[in-house]
């Protein structure tokens, strides 16, 4: 059996648990790069029969999957991958399978870019180390208010901490309830009204082809001048381009972004270059505990299946 592990950004997807189980029966391949083109992505993994994808960094597309006739399993980390055409691993008998997750660490990072951005911590962390002393003057939380795009899991936990920070939180999704916004002391309103009160926009919903987009230029020039918008869920959510216009104009405030419509980011795309962004490469998910538990739930999940037992199926094995 060969296993293909892959973006491992860090380089650290053997040293993070004990792989003994697998590499006993197994021969393992790490991969630390990314492609995109899938022809190549597709001549680099044939002749695997086990591929670990960390979460949706490669798609696996019905025509990506066809060119890969040894692929048997495919492990996700998390039990949610939309980069994964579940459908056709079926119809060519690929089992997919998922890991746990531990926490809502994404959340935890929305919040270090809205105190990073209303704080300017970023900007006055260069400051002292260029020699530098106090530049900025920062914005408090208490009274503004936090609009929060999505009120699931991520959305709630925004919510609650919205409200230990004694801000105003109101939400907005195409099927949020006024049940489910009293639940978590949030006020229910429209789109346009989000957009237009939001001191600080949090984006916590999932991209589909409802959301693909979802938030552009018109949704932009409603919002505060000085208003700040907040991305951890998808890059796609949110027009790129008419959000760097929006961003280079001066529309917004600034904006606290960490996914991206094409990842890792290219060297010459404008975010690199604005100052009234703060940008990570996409560290919602990437928490020491988190991949702890992806780490091994690929072990786990590749012993179940050499096992001749798999467990955790995404695709209703």
């Amino acid at each position: 059996m060969r296993v293909a592990i892959l973006d491992d950004y860090q380089n650290i997807a053997l040293n993070s648990t004990d792989w003994s189980t697998v590499t006993e029966r197994a021969e393992i391949t790490v991969y630390s790069d990314h492609i995109h083109e899938e022809q190549n992505v597709a001549k680099r993994l044939q002749g695997f029969d086990i591929i670990c994808a960390m979460r949706e960094r490669t798609p696996f597309t019905r025509t990506l999957i066809e060119q890969l006739p040894n692929l048997k399993l495919i492990v996700s980390s998390g039990m949610r991958n939309r980069g994964i055409d579940i459908d056709a691993a079926k119809d060519h008998d690929v089992i997919v399978c998922g890991t746990p997750s531990v926490g809502k660490p994404t959340a935890e990072l929305a919040w270090g870019l809205i105190l990073g951005l209303a704080r300017k911590i970023p900007a006055e962390d260069h400051n002292v180390k260029s020699g530098g002393w106090q530049q900025t003057v920062g914005e408090g939380l208490i009274g503004k208010t936090l609009g929060i795009a999505g009120l699931g899991n991520l959305g709630s936990r925004m919510a609650q901490i919205g409200n230990a920070f004694e801000m105003n939180v109101i939400a907005w999704s195409e099927n949020l309830t006024r049940e489910r916004c009293d639940e978590f002391g949030v006020t229910l309103v429209s789109k346009d009204e989000l957009m237009a009160q939001s001191d600080f926009l949090t984006i916590h919903l999932l991209l589909s082809d409802r959301t693909r987009g979802l938030f552009g230029a018109d949704d932009l020039a409603r919002m505060k001048p000085s208003a700040y918008i907040i991305n951890t869920a998808r890059g796609p959510i949110i027009d790129e381009d008419a959000l760097v216009d929006a961003l280079k104009g001066n529309v917004i405030g600034g904006a606290g972004i960490d996914v991206f419509s094409v990842e890792p980011l290219p060297s010459d795309h404008p975010f690199r270059t604005l100052d009234n962004t703060v940008i990570t490469p996409h560290l919602g998910y990437v928490e020491e505990k988190n991949y702890g538990a992806y780490f091994n739930g690929y072990v786990e999940a590749i012993t179940a299946y050499l096992d001749g037992n798999p467990r955790n199926f995404l695709n209703g094995y």
